[in-house]
């Protein structure tokens, strides 16, 4: 088992350090296939004569090879940096240093930290609600192929598929918020700092990202379980006189879980960075809702931040199930 775990963790280090340089080669060639110097979206104003534009260019490092440029952007996240637009003061960026945004007036890092938190939340709380569900509800329905029950939970999959979140968040709050008011608008606060706020503020944004995602988890865990419980050894469990829980639990969910671990542990890595829409409903201030509002501030070291961390986020997803596997699944060697 260490073994498989250290393979696998140099393995997700590698595959960081690939995001990062295809991440840097990406935001920095890209202003220059519009003939654009790249100092325009890092410092965010334009200089004002040509000696001022060589002398952000150089303060910068963008006359630099490319490898020199990519090892001080680097070297920045790992160990750390000053930061300067030749004309105010040099700004120290403690490790790691996602660079600082002149726009803003704000190192990148802190505003990571600040989005972050919020993401998170919001992706492992919805996370939680629409596995329990899914995979209970695809379960029930496996185990009565047919059944009334079985219709009810795959006609109301097939409705939750249907409904996209930008549809049953306002419905949410409509109904929950507005009229009946059991969950008053509060803003968002850290759960370390008043947890029963932050709970207010996160529960209908769960419930609308469940929603869909049950729906999804809920049909591929009937068809799995329906696959499964069809198997030798299942019939050779009963033939034993194991008791249904114990077949049902122990050997047909276990089995059935492999392909759903995989799924789950993608899609929750890449909700942390992507949950544009759930936050602009809620008015939540995440990762997503910052990706776009520096998408259009072109607000290049913000953007180059963000993806790196939702980058970094779902390889670690990846390498969490990867690890699971070998606890869930026995055929899998380690």
């Amino acid at each position: 088992m260490v073994r498989f775990i250290i393979v696998r963790v140099l393995g997700a280090i590698v595959v960081v350090w690939i995001v990062s340089v295809v991440t840097f080669l990406i935001f920095q060639l890209g202003p220059t296939l519009t003939h654009t110097s790249p100092v325009y979206y890092y410092v965010g104003k334009i200089p004002p004569t040509a000696e001022g534009l060589k002398l952000l260019t150089d303060r910068f490092g963008f006359n630099l090879p490319l490898y020199a440029q990519y090892w001080h952007f680097l070297s920045g996240i790992l160990f750390g940096q000053s930061i300067t637009d030749g004309v105010s003061a040099p700004i120290p960026c403690p490790s790691p240093c996602f660079g600082y945004s002149f726009r803003q007036n704000e190192l990148v890092g802190n505003m990571l930290l600040q989005a972050a938190p919020v993401s998170i939340s919001l992706a492992a709380g919805a996370a939680i609600l629409w596995l329990i569900g899914g995979v209970t509800v695809g379960t029930i329905s496996a185990l009565r192929p047919g059944s009334v029950i079985d219709r009810i939970g795959m006609t109301g999959s097939l409705a939750a598929v249907s409904l996209p979140i930008f549809f049953t968040g306002p419905i949410l709050l409509l109904i929950f918020e507005y009229q009946l008011g059991w969950l008053p608008d509060v803003a968002y606060a850290p759960i370390s700092q008043d947890p029963l706020q932050w709970l207010k503020s996160m529960i209908l944004p769960w419930i609308a990202l469940a929603f869909l995602f049950a729906a999804l988890y809920a049909r591929l865990t009937r068809s799995n379980m329906l696959e499964t419980m069809g198997e030798d050894y299942i019939r050779t469990a009963r033939a034993k006189g194991l008791s249904q829980r114990t077949v049902v639990l122990k050997h047909g969910l276990r089995a059935a879980l492999t392909p759903i671990v995989t799924i789950f542990g993608i899609d929750v890595g890449t909700l942390i960075g992507t949950t544009v829409i759930t936050e602009t409903v809620f008015n939540l201030r995440g990762l997503g809702f910052l990706s776009i509002q520096s998408i259009q501030n072109e607000d290049l070291p913000v953007i180059m931040g963000v993806t790196i961390v939702a980058a970094v986020a779902l390889v670690i997803a990846n390498l969490i199930v990867d690890i699971l596997y070998a606890v869930i699944d026995p055929r899998v060697t380690v």
